[in-house]
């Protein structure tokens, strides 16, 4: 297993990258590209240091290595997900994390990580300082316990009694927020004005 970011403890990943995408019209959402690369392999590589990467949902290219599984009814929502994707996890920690993150780094997770070792769950908070249920890292066993009892179909019914950290973090360049995910044809479109590098300023270069 490799090591985690900056020390961390082992971890494995767990990307949701299944559901309907409603409001892009039933689109394949994990595998829009953003910057040349689909979603859910900008994901995966923020989390490239995991142990094992457990998708959740249809196998596809591009995530050489990742072990992946399906939820029972496909489509059944982010609990039966998480279920799935729980049993596949053999690392102590587990990076829960949603398909359509643009802008999530390897040391968002690295810090994700060290937020949670004292509590047993970090999450991230936007700007606005909403958690975001599917950007945080969790003790695999916290997890499992938690989803042996509960019967309920929301992430925030399972996951906020375990009262993680909130962790926020600053924008990124060209306001590449962490927690930026990609609902609609509208985030995608700012999300790729946001990943392509702008050309350089010859406003006082060039030739006369």
């Amino acid at each position: 297993m490799p090591p985690a970011p900056d020390g961390a403890p082992p971890y494995d990943a767990v990307v949701l990258a299944g559901g309907a995408a409603r409001r892009l019209g039933g689109a394949d959402k994990p595998g829009a590209r953003v910057g040349g690369r689909a979603l859910v392999e900008r994901v995966a590589g923020a989390v490239a240091d995991a142990g094992r990467i457990v998708v959740v949902g249809p196998a596809r290219d591009g995530l050489a290595g990742a072990v992946f599984v399906q939820e029972s009814p496909p489509g059944g929502g982010p609990v039966p997900a998480l279920r799935a994707g729980l049993e596949a996890v053999t690392a102590p920690w587990v990076a829960l994390l949603a398909a359509d993150l643009p802008f999530l780094r390897a040391d968002h997770v690295g810090r994700l990580l060290a937020a949670a070792a004292p509590a047993g769950g970090a999450v991230l908070v936007d700007q606005d300082g909403r958690e975001q249920w599917l950007a945080g890292v969790w003790r695999t066993e916290t997890l499992r316990a938690a989803l042996g009892v509960y019967e309920g179909r929301s992430l925030r019914g399972l996951l906020g009694p375990l009262l993680p950290v909130c962790l926020g973090l600053p924008v990124g360049e060209d306001g590449r927020a962490p927690w930026f995910d990609c609902d609609t044809a509208e985030d995608l479109a700012a999300a790729e004005t946001r990943a392509t590098p702008r050309p350089p300023d010859d406003t006082h270069g060039g030739t006369r």
